[in-house]
């Protein structure tokens, strides 16, 4: 077996001569280099857009069809797929199952590394086939490295289902980008600290899930305007929130639109849909079920019987 010491090193694990001397240096310029490094980030990733606005199209019509979003990942990369999509349901309405993140070594590993696991290529394929996945889903391979087994393994796989295959990745012609269909590679150049990808890697991985969620779930009808028209109203300022956004979009004053949300046992589609379309409580929410929770289909349904 080939000793990872002789191969070639990539980018994520190069010495950033910028920072070289950062351990001798005084807290407020170990600051500043940093914050001059995570500059470099946003303009990585402005390189890459025509790739995510591809990804997203691509993500849409898997979703349209009745698909699933994954992302798969091991540490920091992992970690931030997690947060991506834990963030989905309560800001866009969605199903919890609709966006999914695996992460090797299980949850645990969200809170406690489990570096060892990154290194078995069969465990991501096993991971994907315990979620079912199909030629219906979408999958994005999340890897800073680009080489991590666990990763490349799984987007292999999932390719070879039919599956779309996204690699999000930070080193150019890594061993992922030959594995996915479609790949996004902010290159952020090396980190302040060699290798700790948690760092700008990260920060362009965040980025980037950032536009492939939202983008994907504006597509699909899930927002209004800027508004997130199916936030989940669960505490008192996601229910001013979304007593707002009721007040904004029907004109309501603000008694009435609480008054409306209440009778909507709390969620802003029905009310949305109740509100412009006239119609009852289990009205809107007969539509909204048969339109997925996307308001605007809904209230066509309910237009056009």
């Amino acid at each position: 077996m080939k000793s990872p010491i002789s191969e070639p090193l990539i980018v994520t694990e190069e010495e950033n001569p910028r920072t070289a001397n950062i351990s001798s240096l005084p807290t407020a310029e170990v600051v500043r280099l940093m914050n001059a490094e995570d500059a470099l980030v946003a303009a990585a990733v402005s390189e890459v857009l025509e790739e995510v606005a591809r990804a997203v199209d691509a993500i849409v019509a898997r979703l349209q069809s009745g698909g699933r979003l994954f992302y798969i990942g091991t540490g920091t990369s992992g970690r931030l797929g997690v947060l991506d999509a834990a963030e989905c349901p309560p800001t866009f309405g969605v199903a919890p199952d609709l966006v999914q993140a695996v992460i090797a070594g299980g949850y645990e590993a969200c809170y406690r590394a489990v570096e060892a696991s990154e290194d078995d290529s069969e465990a991501g394929v096993n991971d994907l086939k315990a979620r079912c996945l199909t030629e219906k889903d979408a999958l994005v391979g999340i890897a800073a490295s680009g080489r991590t087994p666990y990763t490349v393994g799984a987007v292999q796989y999932a390719r070879t289902l039919g599956c779309f295959t996204v690699a999000l990745t930070c080193a150019p012609e890594s061993p992922i980008v030959q594995a996915a269909e479609l790949s996004i590679v902010p290159v952020v150049g090396p980190e302040v600290l060699a290798g700790s990808t948690r760092l700008k890697a990260g920060t362009a991985q965040k980025l980037v899930l950032n536009m492939l969620s939202t983008a994907t779930l504006i597509r699909l009808g899930y927002v209004s305007g800027n508004r997130m028209s199916n936030v989940q109203a669960r505490n008192s300022k996601l229910r001013a929130r979304a007593i707002r956004i009721l007040m904004t979009e029907t004109g309501l004053d603000t008694e009435a639109a609480a008054e409306l949300l209440t009778s909507a046992a709390g969620e802003l589609p029905v009310a949305l849909v109740m509100a412009k379309s006239g119609r009852e409580l289990q009205d809107a929410k007969r539509a909204l079920a048969a339109s997925n929770g996307v308001v605007n289909r809904a209230l066509t349904l309910l237009e056009n019987p």
